[in-house]
């Protein structure tokens, strides 16, 4: 099943929230004024997309129905689609253009960080890449053992020391084995704590200082992933991380189990990062690279 399919299956309780509101608005109104603007814009903040983004697609939708001439309610929904694909900016895979490339996992516990690197593992593995996972998650107590039972389901090499241990010596113990190993990804796990920005950003820059001194040369990509059921926390979480440790990219977890998919619109325009893969199930198969026109299809 490709990304439409199981975005648009993972979106069904966002799209029943918010294209049935949009379907009311289109049947309700003859004609397209301020007071359909006003319905319109109250249906994309109560989806999440927040209330500085709505005003930017609501300026914008104003202006192209204005010189389109548009009249028909349901032809601006049409135009909300194509903004809601442009403020998502264009596919961007990872890089993965070094052997081996490194990718950093970071995000708070809870949000499904350990569960979307095995999935992760799995589908680069589908691609038919060697993986090696880093359990540098060495705070978190069982979570290198959890690391290791989604290693074995997708196939992936583990590097893991005891807990507790420096999570930048697992690091680079990884790196060397992947070196060794010809791996063409290394994905490390991370420890989810935000509550002591201090500590977070000690450890993460000791982890990158780590990756550019032993791979100076590797393509690196820092992957926040956030659950897209905790709506707008989700977006202050995620300025967070950026001051802390920088990111590349977004994974949303979690969109088949919210009504406010649009959070994902919010994170991509408000931070200028890409989301870069989706999870939309439990199934080992259900993170999938993220596609912005067809999430915006799925999602009105």
């Amino acid at each position: 099943m490709g990304f439409f399919e199981k975005i648009s299956a993972g979106l069904k309780k966002t799209r029943d929230s918010l294209m049935g509101r949009l379907e009311d608005l289109a049947a309700g109104f003859t004609k397209v004024d301020e007071d359909f603007f006003d319905e319109l814009e109250e249906t994309l903040i109560m989806g999440d997309v927040g209330a500085n983004v709505t005003m930017r697609i609501m300026d914008e939708l104003r202006d192209r129905v204005r010189h389109a001439g548009i009249t028909e309610p349901s032809e601006v929904i049409g135009q909300l689609r194509e903004i809601i694909t442009g403020l998502m900016g264009e596919e961007s895979p990872l890089d993965l253009s070094t052997k081996p490339s490194v990718v950093l996992v970071i995000g708070v516990n809870g949000v499904g960080k350990t569960t979307t690197i095995g999935k992760m593992a799995a589908y680069l593995r589908g691609e038919g890449k060697q993986v090696l996972l880093a359990a540098a998650d060495t705070f978190r107590a069982a979570a290198a053992e959890q690391l290791a039972v989604w290693a074995d389901r997708a196939g992936a090499e583990l590097i893991r020391h005891e807990e507790g241990s420096d999570p930048a010596s697992v690091v680079f113990d990884a790196i060397h084995a992947g070196k060794s190993r010809g791996a063409d990804v290394i994905i490390c796990d991370t420890a989810g704590r935000l509550h002591n920005k201090k500590n977070l950003m000690d450890e993460l820059s000791k982890i990158a200082r780590v990756i550019s001194r032993e791979l100076p040369d590797a393509a690196v990509e820092v992957l926040l992933v956030l659950d897209a059921t905790t709506g707008q926390n989700g977006l202050i979480q995620a300025k967070q991380f950026q001051e802390a440790a920088g990111i590349t990219g977004i994974v949303l977890t979690k969109l088949d189990g919210t009504a406010k998919g649009g959070i994902a619109i919010a994170i991509a325009k408000e931070l200028g990062v890409p989301v870069k893969y989706a999870g939309v199930g439990e199934s080992v198969d259900d993170l999938k690279p993220f596609n912005a026109a067809d999430f915006a299809q799925a999602l009105i």
